[in-house]
């Protein structure tokens, strides 16, 4: 039963891209691939960060999209400066420790796997 349900769900999900790629019109939806290590590392810029920060770009959203994709590395002793995202900021953890602290609020740990 449990085959068959995987089977029937694979089968709705491969007739919904065939649906949405034909009335899209063939060759209008194409894929983007950035390969890993294409795009130069760079410094944290001395505004947002104190110590020793290298910043890798993963993705640059199309227009009108806003939403950038940065992996962030911290030499031990690194830290942000205090500054703010007005439109908000998501923080994926993916390796060491850290802590955050929004204006006035308490300091929490944050480890591998947790978002903020």
């Amino acid at each position: 039963m449990k085959r068959l349900t995987a089977m029937v769900m694979s089968l709705t999900l491969l007739a919904s891209a065939y649906v949405q790629a034909n009335q899209a019109g063939e060759g209008s939806q194409t894929i983007s691939i950035t390969r890993s290590g294409s795009q130069p590392s760079g410094k944290g810029p001395i505004e947002n960060f104190t110590g020793t920060v290298r910043t890798d770009p993963l993705f640059q959203p199309p227009a009108p999209a806003r939403a950038r994709g940065v992996s962030v590395t911290f030499e031990p002793g690194a830290r942000t400066a205090w500054h703010t995202h007005p439109l908000g900021q998501t923080l994926i953890v993916t390796a060491g420790c850290g802590l955050v602290q929004s204006w006035g609020g308490p300091v929490q740990t944050i480890r591998p796997g947790d978002v903020v």
